[in-house]
C-alpha cells in the first residue's frame, strides 16, 4: 500500500457550546456536520466545515490548547472580510493586513483561538 495523506483537521478547544456554534455557525458561515456527545453529560466533539475548511471543536480536556492558530490558505479573503463586516458583530471588526506573504484576515474565537485566512 502506497501511503497517501488528507489535508489535517484542527481540533480546537472551546468551553461553551451556544458561544462555539454563534461563532463558527452564525458568524463564520459554517455548517454544523456532526456532534458527538460520550455519554449523556459529557464533553462534546463536533465537526464543522465551510468547503474545504474542516474543524473539529472539543470540550474534551487534553484536545487541543486554547490560543492555536490555525493558518488557512484562502482565495477570495477580501470577499470573505465584506461577508463577515456585513454581519456587525458586536465584539468583531477584523481588517486586512497587507504583507510579503499576501492578503490576511485573523479572526479570534471566543476560546482565544486564531484563524488565519490568507491569500498569497
Amino acid at each position: 500500500m502506497t501511503v497517501a495523506f488528507t489535508p489535517p483537521v484542527p481540533i480546537l478547544r472551546v468551553y461553551d457550546l451556544d458561544a462555539a456554534r454563534a461563532f463558527y455557525l452564525d458568524y463564520l458561515g459554517c455548517t454544523l456536520d456532526w456532534e458527538h456527545r460520550t455519554g449523556e453529560q459529557g464533553p462534546r466533539y463536533l465537526q464543522v466545515s465551510r468547503g474545504a475548511l474542516v474543524l473539529h471543536l472539543s470540550q474534551h480536556h487534553g484536545d487541543g490548547t486554547p490560543g492555536t492558530t490555525v493558518y488557512v490558505e484562502t482565495r477570495g479573503v477580501k470577499d470573505l472580510h465584506a461577508e463577515l463586516t456585513a454581519k456587525d458583530h458586536p465584539f468583531l471588526n477584523p481588517g486586512l493586513e497587507h504583507d510579503e506573504i499576501g492578503t490576511c484576515l485573523t479572526l479570534v474565537d471566543p476560546f482565544g483561538n486564531h484563524l488565519r485566512f490568507n491569500q498569497p
